[in-house]
């Protein structure tokens, strides 16, 4: 990457004022869980380092928290030019005012071009309050982020961040750009941009962001300043569900649709995540229907899975379904409409009666001991359609 300006140095650009130019950083807001970096943020660096490459700028990581200094090292590998640390008592907890002012005051000083935020129920919280603070627009659930030109009322803005996202009930994929605010945002799920791996040789730096209790105008030479207002609400105690599905982290995911549509289809779909060792999942029109929790939702509003297999039975293939699971290596569909949309991304279609398919497939496995699902899966062969 070419030479990084230090802070000081870096264009003075307003967030949110019109004509901001692409001379900032692009940034990863860092959200700390159960004492680490979230695994999305780290994704999130993995991409930013490829816009960051595209328009020769530096990588930055916003680290808040009390005695967080020590995850710096693991983001400098992940991908990160400069961390800058906001480490204070009154950030040990994430709490959306303190953290909304320290982060959109410090968006505000070193103006950068790009701020990405995970689309977790925290990042949810934060990254419109910042977008407030800062008077400029954030889009959300972001599927792709890529650079591109685009022309408003005969302007050329080039080097814009597309923001790319499902749209009207996942109808459209809508490129969404913000051509004349700075900094332009965007929030992007777990598991949909690839981990990258880290480099422990990387070199990188740590700027120390200055926070204190007070209230006062700010002064870009002096510390950002927490009003008692920013301190309203406090942490009185944590209450964290024990996590009982692990779909990301599946190998293997057997997932049920609208089409399962029974009790007996749905213990089908059980009993071959059982036997191939892998996860039940399911789409929206699954879970709204009570055939199963949350948790166990596949697509834009649920997980996005990469698994080694992914079998969808009864599952039609909405946009929003596929956006969570088009990235497994291989994926088996079944369903009993030759023309669904699942199949256009399947690599192996099965169209029939997921009643007879799931029984059959069983059996073979049950009788060989493979379908596929182990050795085979991952590493390339033909794809198809049978009846």
């Amino acid at each position: 990457m070419a030479s990084v300006p230090r802070p000081e140095t870096l264009a003075s650009v307003a967030p949110g004022a019109p004509g901001a130019t692409n001379a900032g950083e692009v940034w990863v807001w860092i959200e700390i869980q159960g004492g680490q970096a979230a695994g999305v943020s780290l994704e999130l660096l993995g991409r930013a380092c490829e816009l960051a490459d595209g328009l020769g700028v530096a990588v930055g990581a916003v680290l808040l928290g009390s005695g967080a200094t020590s995850l710096a090292p693991a983001l400098i590998a992940a991908g990160a030019d400069r961390v800058y640390v906001a480490d204070h008592e009154a950030l040990a907890d994430y709490l959306a005012q303190p953290y909304a002012r320290v982060v959109g005051g410090l968006a505000h000083r070193l103006a950068p071009q790009i701020v990405l935020y995970g689309a977790t129920s925290t990042g949810r919280d934060l990254a419109p309050r910042v977008a407030s603070l800062l008077r400029t627009g954030l889009t959300a659930d972001c599927t792709d982020l890529r650079l591109g030109d685009h022309t408003v009322r005969g302007v050329r803005h080039e080097r814009l961040l597309l923001q790319i996202r499902p749209a009207f009930g996942g109808n459209i994929i809508a490129t969404i750009v913000s051509p004349e605010h700075r900094p332009q945002m965007a929030s992007v799920r777990e598991g949909v941009m690839r981990l990258p791996a880290p480099d422990a040789n990387r070199r990188g730096e740590v700027v120390r962001v200055q926070v204190a209790r007070g209230a006062g105008a700010d002064d870009p030479a002096g510390p950002i300043l927490l009003a008692d207002d920013d301190l309203a609400v406090r942490l009185v105690r944590r209450v964290q569900e024990e996590k009982r599905v692990d779909l990301k982290g599946a190998r293997i995911v057997v997932a049920g649709g609208a089409g399962v549509g029974s009790r007996d289809g749905w213990a089908l779909v059980h009993e071959l995540a059982e036997t191939l060792g892998g996860v039940v999942g399911a789409s929206r029109a699954a879970m709204d229907g009570g055939w199963v929790g949350p948790e166990h939702q596949v697509g834009q509003t649920g997980t996005t899975v990469r698994p080694k297999l992914y079998i969808a039975a009864g599952i039609s293939g909405a946009i929003q379904h596929r956006a969570g699971m088009d990235q497994s290596a291989r994926i088996l569909a079944i369903n009993t409409d030759p023309e669904a949309p699942i199949f256009t991304i399947a690599h192996y279609g099965i169209v029939g009666d997921l009643h007879d398919v799931i029984p059959r497939l069983l059996r073979a496995y049950k009788a060989k001991g493979d379908i596929g699902c182990e050795a085979g899966v991952g590493d390339g062969g033909a794809a198809g359609t049978g009846a």
